[in-house]
C-alpha cells in the first residue's frame, strides 16, 4: 500500500529548527526579501550567504525527533514516500529512503549559471567566492520566493498515487506546494497531523485530523497504521 507524507516547517521545529514564521530565531533577524529571493542574492550577495550558513550551522547541532522515526518506521509495513517543504536533511538522518525536497536542499550548492550542476557541501560554510569547477559562482540549492518548483510535477504524481496521505506540520500555505493535497484520489485517506488544522476544505476525501505536533502526533498515527496493517 501507498503512503505518502508531505511533510512541513513544523516537523522540524520540533527539533529546534527555526522556521520563518518563528518570533525568534534565525528569520526573525531578517526579511525574506533580504535573504530568500534571487534579487537578494543579485543585491547583496554576503548577506545572503551567510544567512544560509547561519541556517547550515544551526541544522548540523540538530537531531530528527521521533516524528523522523517514526515515518522511518512505517517503511516496514508500507511503501513509503516522503514529500517534504523543509530543505533540512532530518529525514534522511532518520533514515528514510525516498524523499523528495520540493524547496532544495540545505545542505547542497549549486551553479549560478546551471542550476542542474549541484553538489553536496562538506561542513556547514559556503566561502562567499566558492566556484564550480566551471567556474561560475556557487548559491544555495534553494527554491527562492518568486521561482519556479521545478520537481513540482513530479510531487503531483507521488501524491496522487498515494492511498493513504498524511499532512504533517504544514499550514497550506505556501503555494503551490499546498495545492498538493488536492491532487490525492478521492479514495485516498488524509490525514493530518497539525496542533492547528490547515485548511482543507474542497477535497472529498475521508479526513481523520490529530491535533498535535508532529513530534507527538506522527508516532500515534504510526502505531495505528502499523496496527491495521497488521
Amino acid at each position: 500500500m501507498k503512503l505518502v507524507i508531505f511533510s512541513g516547517a513544523g516537523i522540524s521545529a520540533d527539533s529546534g529548527i527555526s522556521t520563518f514564521r518563528d518570533s525568534d530565531g534565525l528569520w526573525a533577524q531578517y526579511r525574506i526579501e533580504d535573504v530568500c529571493t534571487p534579487e537578494a542574492l543579485a543585491r547583496d550577495r554576503d548577506t545572503v550567504i551567510r544567512f544560509y550558513n547561519q541556517r547550515r550551522k544551526e541544522l548540523l547541532s540538530k537531531e530528527p525527533n521521533p516524528a523522523h522515526y517514526a515515518i522511518k518506521e512505517l517503511e516496514q509495513y508500507y511503501d513509503v514516500e516522503v514529500v517534504t517543504q523543509n530543505v533540512d536533511n532530518l529525514h534522511e538522518r532518520a533514515g528514510s529512503q525516498k524523499i523528495l525536497h520540493l524547496h532544495g536542499e540545505l545542505m547542497k550548492l549549486c551553479s549560478t549559471a546551471d542550476n542542474s550542476l549541484i553538489y553536496l557541501m562538506d561542513g556547514w560554510e559556503q566561502k562567499l567566492d566558492a566556484r564550480c569547477p566551471k567556474g561560475s559562482l556557487l548559491r544555495p540549492y534553494i527554491v527562492f520566493f518568486g521561482e519556479a518548483v521545478p520537481l513540482m510535477g513530479q510531487a503531483v504524481n507521488i501524491v496522487s498515487a498515494a492511498d493513504i496521505l498524511i499532512v504533517v506540520g504544514t499550514s497550506l500555505a505556501v503555494y503551490p506546494a499546498a495545492s498538493l493535497i488536492h491532487y490525492a484520489k478521492n479514495s485516498a485517506i488524509v490525514y493530518v497531523v497539525d496542533p492547528q488544522i490547515p485548511p482543507i476544505s474542497g477535497i472529498r476525501n475521508r479526513v481523520e485530523t490529530i491535533r498535535m505536533n508532529a513530534a507527538q502526533g506522527m508516532p500515534l498515527l504510526a502505531k495505528q497504521l502499523i496496527r491495521e496493517v497488521c
